[in-house]
């Protein structure tokens, strides 16, 4: 079974996050992915969603997706290198601020890389058996060249 890399240009807003991750199922599901399909849609909601809310609305925006090894990896590209993610501590009625957590929750690692016109988020999810502790993946660890977050 093939597993090429593959890419979608979107714009970034509310109404494409639905048809982003609906794409993302089709893929994954064609490549034989089903287990972790719903970690991969959820990461990928949280992903175009902070395009969306701290670069804006109609931003021109790639969602890539590859396989290395048991990794995949789940890309969203946008011009606004200044505009990076973080964690944030968000209190238990806060309406905002839980998605970069929500990311690090499900998958095995994510990180941030800057290029001269552009910001990559990204995040892997291990795609082989579930670890003693219930995770698809093993430890975080940073990736080369790239800002990772735990």
């Amino acid at each position: 079974m093939s597993r090429k890399p593959w890419e979608l240009a979107f714009t970034a807003e509310p109404e494409e996050v639905g048809a982003v991750r609906r794409i993302l199922r089709l893929h994954l599901g064609i490549w034989g992915l089903h287990d972790i399909t719903d970690q991969a849609q959820l990461c990928v909601s949280e992903l175009v969603s902070n395009v969306i809310t701290h670069v804006g609305v109609g931003t021109p925006a790639t969602l890539t997706v590859s396989m290395s090894g048991t990794r995949l990896r789940i890309e969203v590209h946008d011009p606004d290198t200044r505009a990076l993610p973080t964690l944030l501590d968000a209190t238990p009625d806060a309406e905002c601020g839980r998605g970069m957590a929500l990311v690090g929750a499900v998958s095995d690692r994510w990180g941030v890389q800057l290029r001269a016109d552009r910001k990559i988020t990204w995040c892997e999810l291990r795609t082989g058996p579930p670890s003693a502790e219930g995770r698809t993946g093993g430890a975080r660890a940073p990736v080369e060249g790239s800002r990772v977050r735990p």
